[in-house]
């Protein structure tokens, strides 16, 4: 007697077990983050089911969905049952949630802590694949005046030209600074070559009656903040 295939089709599961009816039941708060990305992808594979295809893509990247936002079009087309409608889907939706992060951002006009610039910059700088380094020009009230990419460089450091910060400093009329930049590797301790070039910053500043308030060393999820860690 032959024996009956298993199915790995989502339309066989009960509706409290499927992703899309789960959502209209019980709210999109409920889903993990495997049935969401089964809502994208819609299908899996022969031997494997949606929510599965979509676990094993998130194991891939230690189930985070900040790395998995950084994965490419052709990388997400590795996975089996992964084709090119699948993968841009995923990586449009992760787009939209990183857009959305940074329309929260430019509503953020008065810096009163380091999370404040924390939350301003993290949208553009914290998961680049190479190191930046930022600078946040201030008026007397906090108000931000203005951003700027100051260097782009390697993965390993970038080049950050004092003189270039401080005549855009003298141009906007801006009286104090917030510098920042990212580490790739994810790691927040400083360096001591971003702990001198904080400390060549904030010289050149003070002789022209600028304010240094602080330094962020910024990742995907966190911060290091040199003022409140009081090594500014």
């Amino acid at each position: 007697m032959q024996q009956k295939s298993t199915s790995f089709s989502i339309k066989h599961w009960s509706d409290d077990d499927k992703p899309r009816e789960k959502m209209v039941r019980k709210g999109k708060a409920i889903l993990s983050d495997a049935e969401l990305i089964a809502i994208l992808i819609g299908s899996g594979s022969k031997n494997e089911s949606a929510v599965e295809l979509s676990k094993r893509i998130l194991a891939s990247v230690n189930n985070n969905l900040n790395e998995l936002g950084k994965l490419s079009i052709r990388q997400l087309m590795q996975f089996k049952g992964i084709g090119e409608a699948k993968a841009v889907a995923i990586s449009a939706a992760l787009e939209i949630g990183r857009r959305r992060r940074g329309e929260k951002a430019l509503k953020i006009t008065i810096i009163s802590s380091s999370k404040d610039a924390f939350e301003l910059l993290q949208p553009g700088m914290g998961e680049l694949p190479h190191e930046e380094f930022w600078i946040v020009y201030l008026n007397n009230s906090n108000k931000v005046m203005h951003t700027a990419q100051l260097s782009k460089g390697g993965i390993t450091g970038t080049l950050v030209d004092v003189r270039l910060v401080m005549k855009q400093a003298l141009e906007l009329g801006a009286v104090a600074l917030i510098l920042a930049h990212n580490h790739p590797s994810g790691g927040l301790k400083p360096s001591e070559a971003d702990k001198q070039i904080t400390g060549k910053l904030k010289r050149a500043a003070v002789a022209l009656d600028i304010k240094v308030l602080d330094h962020l060393i910024i990742t995907q999820k966190d911060y290091f903040s040199f003022a409140d860690n009081s090594i500014l």
